[in-house]
């Protein structure tokens, strides 16, 4: 394996006992190029594209206590070509992340701080973080586009190389929020944002040319923290979730989220290039819903699948001060408990029927893009390692038969999440691969797998030596080669 150190970012981090910057979330500071990745196994040929994972990786020493979700962007790149792989990773250069390096020290708080502590204006729907776009990455016309946890400027990369692109021209004042959506079946980007001023949320859609081509208000009673939206190839569907700041606080500068059990969720379904007036409201349970799957139209109504909490305000997990506690809780998916979940909500009547379609705990659900918007069969999931936001395994549901099937990736392995590339050519919905980065703590090392959809339980066709170890992080995407800006 030939690899070539290309840049090593200073840092002001020293040793720390905090368990989001040890272990698995040990961060990385060097920016490595490895060209030819060792195989176990065998790459299928045809598999020809780019895996990209975006993952926090804090350069400078927090101020107060530190969130996962603060830690400055990476991009972790593999490159599958010809049945041979190669790796490089990059630092997602934000303004905050040029401002802390000319500082030489962390200039925000995070998530978990009074916003107060920071020491410089800043970005989000709070409008006191850093914007680190840390949190998701896709592709769209040809380039990549990190985004942040709550609501940011959106930076692009080139897909390929990493390459820094600098912020995105299209975005609106208010930023884009952590999950745009791209329909390959038009080119298009969705995406919403939130804010602390009414009408509080809007939403938009980017061409395939990269750009604005509509964006409406979606008024709502007050500010709200949504974090992920749907699509049909009709309507789109932004949520308002009973979980958002306590509006008593917010005069007084504190944004401390509260779960108002006693009000409904509600569901904008508006066309997609619709405006106010043509939205549909419906109300369900209350809950809260991190991460949907895919929505389609099915009759006189709309189905919508995600993963349902029903109390998103766990207690403090034990064995940690108060706010530590309460912090590690927040990113544990066995006390937030969510389920694979189904909504139906017609047209016709204005009812909401809804329901479950799994009882284990599950999330960071993927499935076929190429039925995004359609009705489609299968979907696949990741389990999580109780007391920690560290997945690790996969389970694909047959959501026509109800069946399921199970992978875990092994004991200290914990891995990413794994979207689906397609077999060209393919006529199954399922005939393609899952791809996923592993941080393995028992031999510490990473490595990139290769499941077959069809067959998950097979473990994987192929396991692609990585040059080190990467820090464990949130989202991933897959693009074919057809979809990368070879310009």
């Amino acid at each position: 394996m030939s690899v070539t150190i290309v840049n090593r970012v200073a840092t002001t981090i020293g040793a720390t006992e905090h368990p989001y910057m040890t272990g698995a979330w040990t961060p990385n500071f060097d920016e490595i190029d490895a060209p030819d990745l060792e195989v176990i196994g065998e790459i299928p040929r045809e598999l020809d594209g780019v895996y990209l994972r975006n993952t926090e990786n804090p350069v400078h020493a927090p101020i107060g206590l530190y969130h996962p979700f603060d830690g400055d962007g990476m991009i972790h790149a593999i490159s599958f070509r010809d049945g041979k792989a190669g790796y490089r990773n990059r630092f997602v250069r934000t303004k905050g992340f040029q401002e802390e390096a000319a500082a030489g020290q962390a200039l925000w708080a995070g998530l978990a701080e009074n916003p107060a502590r920071s020491l410089r204006p800043g970005w989000g729907a709070q409008g006191s973080l850093k914007d680190s776009s840390s949190t998701d990455v896709v592709v769209h016309a040809g380039q990549a586009l990190s985004t942040f946890y709550q609501c940011g400027e959106g930076y692009r990369l080139d897909p390929v190389t990493l390459a820094d692109l600098g912020t995105e021209s299209w975005v609106p004042a208010d930023g884009i929020s952590a999950h745009p959506k791209v329909d390959e079946a038009t080119g298009e980007l969705l995406f919403f944002n939130y804010s602390k001023q009414a009408p509080y949320m809007h939403y938009g859609v980017v061409g395939a040319d990269n750009r604005l081509k509509h964006y409406v208000p979606i008024p709502l009673p007050g500010p709200r923290l949504p974090h992920d939206m749907a699509f049909t190839r009709k309507y789109s569907i932004l949520p308002d979730l009973p979980l958002f700041w306590d509006p008593e606080l917010l005069p007084r500068g504190l944004h401390a989220a509260r779960f108002h059990k006693d009000l409904p969720t509600r569901f904008a379904i508006i066309p997609r290039f619709g405006q106010p007036e043509d939205i549909r409201w419906f109300e369900a349970k209350p809950c809260y819903v991190l991460h949907w799957l895919n929505a389609y139209e099915d009759g006189d109504e709309i189905v919508l699948d995600g993963y349902f909490q029903e109390d998103p305000q766990p207690p403090p997990l034990p064995g940690y001060d108060a706010k530590i506690g309460r912090m590690m809780a927040y990113l544990d998916e066995h006390s937030m408990k969510p389920r694979l979940w189904r909504w139906r909500f017609n047209l016709v009547t204005g009812e909401t029927r809804e329901g479950p379609l799994d009882d284990r705990i599950l999330e960071f659900g993927t499935f076929n893009p190429a039925v995004a918007g359609l009705k489609g069969r299968y979907a696949y999931s990741t389990t999580a390692k109780p007391g920690w936001f560290l997945f690790t395994g996969v389970v694909k549901h047959d959501l026509e038969t109800g069946r399921s099937w199970s992978l875990p990736f092994g004991e200290g392995r914990y891995g990413s999440e794994a979207p689906f590339a397609a077999r060209p050519g393919a006529t199954r919905e399922d005939d393609g691969w899952l791809v996923s980065f592993i941080t393995d703590m028992v031999e510490d090392r990473s490595e990139c797998v290769i499941l077959d959809a069809s067959d998950i339980e097979a473990g994987p066709v192929a396991r692609v030596r990585l040059p080190h170890r990467i820090s464990s992080g949130t989202h991933a995407c897959w693009a074919p080669r057809s979809a990368l800006n070879q310009g």
